[in-house]
């Protein structure tokens, strides 16, 4: 049987990505560090799922993609593509720490490429990076647009990753896929992004974060279109970027006023003001999504918030007890 190897399992995008492959009867090994950038819990959950639906399908183990002894001798096996989905992510985050962001998104890049370069086991890297690397570009944002003025250590160290998968497969013909993620949201999301935190904040009565005055726009991608993205490109030969975005993009006051009416309750709002790192707005072009993979997103934001209400409220019990933080 196939098998990938998935970076960052337990992570939000990771977890949806291992679901995705083993319903196609891929097997996965995944690995992850479980850190505690934020609560160790929702990520010990997905992990918990995983392992009790697909126990002929999945393994998993705890290795961090920076750890070069433990994770050579994974990297020495064959799989049919590694999807390297281990990142520190988060724009504000990385302004307080700067050093593990580039060392997990640049480093762990560059560690997974030199082991494919010397192993030859695996001829294909699907990386991961994000529509923050565009900055203040004018939207929709195309690949083929500069990104040469990144607005926060995690753009830049993303963009840092974009440019190694490039030399590796100029020098050494390895093949890169390099998908930009627009504001990725869904079931079992990051306690740390918006969408997770409003519904909480606003169906427990406590005050909602909000930095900018709510006219800000995001590309809301559901988590689902974007692991159909992650399959098809399993077959990808040669060195390309794609954005991996919803092109329908809305205002976060507009989503606050769906998670309202969802819920039946009114937000106490506290704002503060845009952090200079945010973009103002994000939109993606996908027609080359549409060539290459013949891939378009399916769900539009009405109805992934319904989904992931319906899941925060199936599973309340638990994740109500998940540590948010106010950043």
């Amino acid at each position: 049987m196939e098998k990938v190897l998935i970076t960052g399992v337990a992570g939000f995008i990771g977890f949806h990505a291992a679901k995705k492959f083993m319903d196609n009867h891929v097997s996965v090994i995944g690995i992850d560090d479980l850190n505690d950038h934020y609560d160790p819990r929702i990520k010990n959950k997905r992990l918990e799922f995983l392992k009790k639906n697909y126990p002929q399908l999945f393994t998993f183990k705890k290795v961090d993609i920076t750890n070069k002894k433990k994770m050579e001798s994974l990297l020495k096996d064959k799989y049919r593509a590694i999807i390297n989905l281990a990142a520190r992510a988060g724009v504000r985050s990385s302004l307080d720490d700067p050093w593990v962001y580039f060392q997990v998104n640049t480093m762990g890049v560059l560690n997974l490429l030199e082991w494919i370069r010397q192993y030859q086991q695996t001829t294909l890297l699907i990386q991961a990076t994000t529509s923050s690397i565009y900055g203040d570009n004018r939207v929709p944002f195309s690949e083929d647009d500069r990104v040469d003025h990144p607005l926060s250590p995690y753009a830049a160290s993303k963009k840092a990753s974009e440019e190694l998968c490039y030399t590796y497969h100029y020098l050494y013909n390895i093949n890169a896929l390099v998908f930009r993620f627009f504001t990725v949201y869904g079931t079992f999301g990051r306690p740390d992004m918006s969408i997770f935190r409003f519904i909480r904040w606003i169906d427990e009565g406590e005050e909602l974060l909000l930095y900018g005055d709510g006219e800000q726009k995001r590309d809301f991608t559901f988590v689902e279109d974007v692991v159909d993205a992650l399959y098809k490109g399993l077959d990808f030969k040669g060195y390309d970027v794609i954005n991996l975005g919803n092109d329908n993009p809305v205002k976060m006051n507009y989503v606050i006023k769906q998670i309202e009416d969802h819920l039946g309750k009114k937000a106490r709002i506290d704002r503060k003001p845009r952090h200079p790192a945010d973009l103002t707005s994000t939109c993606a072009r996908i027609e080359k999504a549409m060539k290459i993979l013949n891939w378009t997103p399916q769900i539009k934001i009405d109805e992934g918030l319904k989904k992931v209400i319906e899941w925060y409220q199936k599973e309340k019990a638990w994740v109500k007890k998940v540590k948010i933080e106010k950043i």
